[in-house]
C-alpha cells in the first residue's frame, strides 16, 4: 500500500530533521548600540511576513513573526529583510525543539502497521461518524483499491492532502532557520521555549485511538474539497499579510490538527509555553524577536488573544475573524 513507504519516509524525516535550535550563550557587549524598535519593525516587515509588536507599559518590546511550515516549490519571501531585523535585536525565541533519536525512527518503522492500519479488523465506517464517512467516500472514489477503508484517519488525511490539496512537492520556507542563522552570525542570543522529545510523539502516534484522529481527518477532507490550490492560496495569503485568510485556510488547519504538531499534548503545551516565554522576555530590557507558528498566535484563544486579555498592547495585522452583523 502506498501509505507505508511514504509515511515511513515522512515520519523519519520529521523526527530526524526538525530543527534543534542551538542556544547561544554569547551576550551583547555593554557598548552595543541602543536598539531602535521602529527600525527593527520596519526591517522585519520588509520580509513580507505577518509581524506584531507586543508591549506593556514601560517594559521591553517583543516582535512576533508569524510563520508557516509548508509552501509550494518556487515560493519566495524576502529572507534578507528578516536577517537584517534579527541583527538589530537582543535575543530571538523559537518554538519547541523536537528532539529524536535513531531509536524513535526505528520504532516508527517497526510499528508501521499499527500506525497505519485500524486495529482488530475495524473499518473506517465503524470508527468515525456516519456523516463524516459519507463525506469521505466521494473523495476516495479514485483510489485503486479499498485498503483506505481499513486505514487510520490520520493516514487517510495525509493522502488526501498530498493528492488533492496541493501538498505534494511542498517545501519548508525555513523562517526559523533563516532567523537562527542570522542570530548565530551576529552573536545574538537564541532560545527555544521548550522541548518535545521524539519518544513522546512516537508514543502518542502508536497509542492514540483512531477516534482521536478525527479532527485531522476532517481538516484533511476540507483541504481536499478546497482543491489543489489549498496550499498555494494559504502561502499567498501569508505573504500578503492576510492573517485572517491564513487562519481560515483548510490547509493551515491540517498543519495544526495533524501529527506531529497537532498532537493534543504538544498543541496545549506550545500555547502555554509561548505566553510564558513572551511575558518573561518583555519583562527583560531590550527587544526580543520571536518566530512562532501563525495559528498558534492568531487562533481563537491563542497567544495573541491571551496577551490582549493579560493587558498587553498588540500592534500588527488583524487576526480575529470578521463577525457579520446578524441583524
Amino acid at each position: 500500500m502506498k501509505h507505508f513507504a511514504k509515511f515511513a519516509a515522512a515520519a523519519s524525516m520529521t523526527l530526524s530533521m526538525l530543527a534543534v535550535m542551538p542556544v547561544q550563550a554569547q551576550e551583547h557587549s555593554a557598548e552595543a548600540d541602543v536598539v531602535q524598535v521602529e527600525e527593527v519593525v520596519v526591517s522585519a516587515r520588509r520580509a513580507g511576513l505577518p509581524i506584531w509588536t507586543v508591549r506593556k507599559g514601560d517594559e521591553g518590546v517583543l516582535i512576533l513573526v508569524g510563520m508557516i511550515r509548508e509552501v509550494p516549490r518556487g515560493f519566495e519571501w524576502r529572507n534578507e529583510a528578516l536577517e537584517s531585523a534579527v541583527r538589530r535585536v537582543d535575543r530571538v525565541l523559537f518554538s519547541q525543539d523536537m528532539r529524536a533519536s535513531p531509536a524513535d525512527i526505528l520504532r516508527i518503522l517497526w510499528r508501521a502497521r499499527t500506525i497505519v492500519m485500524l486495529p482488530d479488523g475495524q473499518t473506517l465506517d465503524q470508527v468515525i461518524p456516519a456523516e463524516d464517512y459519507q463525506r469521505l467516500v466521494p473523495l476516495m472514489a479514485d483510489e485503486r483499491n479499498e485498503t483506505w477503508r481499513r486505514t487510520r484517519p490520520l493516514m487517510v488525511a495525509m493522502d488526501l492532502v498530498r493528492g488533492k490539496a496541493g501538498e505534494d512537492g511542498s517545501r519548508d520556507p525555513r523562517v526559523e532557520r533563516v532567523a537562527e542563522r542570522a542570530a548565530r552570525r551576529a552573536g545574538i542570543k537564541t532560545h527555544s521555549i521548550g522541548v518535545v522529545r521524539g519518544n513522546e510523539l512516537v508514543d502518542s502516534l502508536i497509542s492514540s485511538p483512531p477516534e482521536t484522529q478525527l479532527p485531522c481527518l476532517r481538516a484533511g477532507m476540507a483541504a481536499a474539497e478546497y482543491g489543489d490550490r489549498a496550499m498555494a492560496d494559504r502561502a499567498e495569503a501569508w505573504r500578503n499579510l492576510d492573517v485572517r485568510a491564513v487562519l481560515a485556510s483548510p490547509f493551515d488547519a491540517v498543519m495544526d490538527e495533524c501529527w506531529p504538531w497537532g498532537d493534543p499534548a504538544v498543541r496545549g503545551r506550545m500555547r502555554t509555553e509561548w505566553v510564558n516565554a513572551i511575558s518573561t522576555a518583555i519583562a527583560d530590557e531590550g527587544v526580543t524577536l520571536a518566530v512562532a507558528p501563525i495559528r498558534t498566535l492568531g487562533e481563537a484563544e491563542g497567544v495573541l488573544d491571551q496577551l490582549v486579555a493579560a493587558g498587553y498592547e498588540i500592534d500588527g495585522p488583524d487576526w480575529k475573524p470578521v463577525v457579520e452583523d446578524a441583524r
